[in-house]
């Protein structure tokens, strides 16, 4: 997958490299206590294997990760990133067949510096993310996962229009090292343009 940046008004979301170590290294020191249940690096050797394991994935075609970079002063202000890319098996003639871009991926290891919290930044990279998935790749469908336990991140997640689908059990390793319970959220092609114009309108306001 070749790489890409997405643009906006407040942040550019930068293909994750090496390059970004120090900066994000920066962002998580600043208050280690918001990311009781994110799996967030701390310190330079967490965050030089973290990114590490990101271009790795994006390598193995897997993962997309991004840094995110406030454009008002050019800082690191943290990451995030497409994952679980999913290719469906449209058969041979199919319309979509052998189209080479993702149908279906998670949107998720988002996570931000203190002063980058409920600003703008979330919700434009979110609306980048999500324009390029259903209209750039034409995904059938975007998903977003929480440790049910995240009330912040939940809440964040309906605040961009996510729908909240359930809880699946034990369904990944939580950074307390018990089988995390996660609440899953979606949003499918056909609800798209209704949720584009109202993150437009939240970043209008």
């Amino acid at each position: 997958m070749e790489k890409f940046e997405l643009v906006g008004t407040h942040v550019r979301l930068e293909p994750l490299e090496r390059c970004h170590v120090e900066g994000l290294t920066a962002a998580s020191a600043v208050e280690p206590s918001l990311y009781q249940w994110s799996a967030v690096p701390l310190g330079a050797a967490a965050t030089a294997a973290y990114v590490d394991a990101a271009v790795a994935a994006r390598d193995a075609g897997t993962a997309f990760p991004f840094a995110v970079v406030r454009l008002a002063d050019g800082a690191v202000i943290g990451s995030t990133r497409y994952f679980d890319l999913e290719y469906w098996p449209w058969p041979a003639g199919h319309a979509l067949a052998a189209r080479g871009v993702p149908d279906a991926c998670e949107i998720g290891y988002t996570w931000y510096t203190q002063s980058a919290i409920r600003t703008a930044a979330n919700t434009e990279g979110k609306l980048l993310m999500l324009t390029h998935a259903f209209e750039t790749w034409k995904m059938a469908r975007v998903c977003l996962h929480t440790d049910e336990r995240n009330e912040r991140s939940r809440a964040a997640m309906e605040r961009i229009g996510c729908k909240f689908e359930g809880i699946l059990r034990s369904h990944r390793l939580a950074v307390d090292l018990i089988p995390r319970n996660s609440a899953r959220f979606s949003i499918v092609a056909a609800e798209w343009p209704e949720r584009k114009a109202a993150l437009q309108l939240k970043l209008q306001r």
